[in-house]
């Protein structure tokens, strides 16, 4: 089975989570697929507002999903 563990969280009786951070995972790739090359092209002219839209998925998209599901 592939997928991302976190373990050490008290967010449940296991202390561990496998689903929201295996989503969150996937949510990050296919939001970095789209929002890195947009990226890529607006830091080109706009460096600060090219670094934001390159880091969305890490600081927003992985978060928000893996933490909406305490499994």
């Amino acid at each position: 089975m592939v997928g991302c563990v976190e373990c050490g969280t008290r967010r449940n009786p296991c202390r561990c989570r496998v689903f929201g951070p295996t989503l969150g995972c996937v949510a990050f790739c296919v939001a970095a697929v789209v929002e890195w090359p947009i990226g890529a092209f607006v830091y080109i002219f706009k460096h600060i507002k090219g670094k934001r839209i390159m880091g969305h998925p890490a600081r927003v998209v992985y978060p928000k999903v893996s933490n909406c599901m305490p499994i």
